[in-house]
């Protein structure tokens, strides 16, 4: 099977945005985007992104403008987008092969959908496969998976509830920033912090540090 010829399918793509007056600058640099996170990605047939990270590459700064250009990247056929709904898994892209003699998408295995359009899309039981060992343990599935693990790490219940909805309450991100991707490893950081803060436990706030254990006489001389 012909393989994608990657210098040939940018050449291809930017003269077919030349020729295309429909896009502005908004399209293009949102294309460029996906192609550098695909190029990140080894070229897989289908790779999965996140609005904020593509909108930070393409110097897009409206959420209504991302939206509105990468819809319509997909109805103008550069690419194929698979919108995802739930926060914590990515929307799917594909982009259309203008490496090949066909211009159509090229995919090594025989599990595509054609569309009335004729552009292949992948199974959306292959696609649910991916994302399902994509995500796997990036967070728990709930409450007492959490407890039953800082149980085996002889941790508390009440340690485990406390990790369970700090992070639950701030979306399983890493200072509210990036995603977490192995819970279990940062529950590992938080019990081993925990243990230190309890060895190394500072003096209590109510201590009166100027307080002598006996009465002692001023009127003598030192």
């Amino acid at each position: 099977m012909e393989q994608t010829n990657y210098i040939k399918h940018l050449n291809n793509a930017f003269l077919k945005i030349e020729q295309d007056n429909r896009l502005n600058p908004s399209h293009v640099s949102l294309y460029m985007a996906l192609f550098k996170l695909w190029n990140s990605n080894r070229f897989v047939e289908v790779f999965y992104i996140h609005r904020d990270e593509v909108m930070q590459f393409s110097k897009i700064g409206s959420k209504t403008t991302y939206h509105r250009c990468i819809k319509e990247l997909s109805n103008w056929n550069y690419i194929i987008y698979l919108p995802s709904h739930n926060p914590f898994k990515g929307s799917q892209i594909k982009l259309t092969n203008f490496g090949t003699s066909s211009g159509q998408v090229v995919y090594p295995h025989n599990t595509n959908i054609e569309t009335s359009t004729g552009q292949a899309l992948v199974s959306n039981i292959n696609i649910n496969k991916h994302i399902i060992n994509k995500n796997k343990g990036a967070q728990p599935q709930n409450e007492n998976e959490v407890i039953d693990f800082f149980k085996k790490e002889n941790s508390s219940k009440n340690e485990a509830q406390m990790f369970f909805n700090h992070y639950e309450g701030i979306d399983w991100k890493i200072s509210g920033k990036s995603k977490i991707t192995n819970w279990k490893a940062t529950a590992r950081k938080w019990m081993l912090k925990a243990s230190e803060l309890k060895t190394n436990k500072p003096h209590s706030h109510n201590q009166d540090n100027l307080k002598v254990a006996k009465d002692k006489n001023y009127n003598e001389p030192l």
